[in-house]
């Protein structure tokens, strides 16, 4: 079976990263019916990790690119626990967090990374409700940290 979604992010010029490990005790993705929990994802791969407060150590850009990246990386999660981006039925809810400095207000721009790019890839299917919030510090010292709730597709039915 084709995955439109995948090819989708490769026409886009991306691809999905290793399912990230959890960096303490919880998981990566809880599934209740037809809907799919996922843990804070951090802008940490092999090659980067996007850490400090933003704007004073991680420019609004930088912090857009690691919003970005951690979208890839819970696309990765969600593939792993349904077996394809198609399956994905509305993108729910996005929760970001930016590790902020006191006096920064522009949360909402570092999380716009991410939301704009869950609409290039699903189309109406990525649009969300939302939360954009600064944080006084965040893991690992990471610039921003973003979970989601996604609706699949329904569940087979047990026979």
């Amino acid at each position: 079976m084709t995955d439109i979604i995948l090819e989708k992010l490769n026409t886009l010029g991306y691809s999905l990263p290793a399912v990230p490990a959890p960096v303490a005790a919880y998981v990566n993705c809880v599934r209740s019916g037809n809907l799919l929990f996922l843990s804070g994802g951090l802008p940490i791969d092999d090659e980067r990790k996007i850490i400090g407060k933003v704007p004073t150590k991680v420019s609004i850009e930088k912090a857009r690119e690691g919003a970005r990246m951690i979208v890839l990386n819970r696309l990765a999660v969600i593939r792993a626990e349904i077996g394809s981006l198609d399956k994905v039925r509305q993108i729910v809810a996005l929760n970001g967090f930016v590790n902020s400095a006191t006096d920064f207000y522009g949360h909402p721009q570092v999380i716009n990374g991410a939301s704009e790019l869950l609409v290039e890839i699903f189309g109406d299917k990525g649009k969300h409700s939302r939360t954009a919030l600064g944080a006084a510090a965040l893991p690992l010292n990471v610039a921003v940290e973003i979970n989601l709730i996604v609706e699949i597709e329904d569940a087979p039915k047990a026979p």
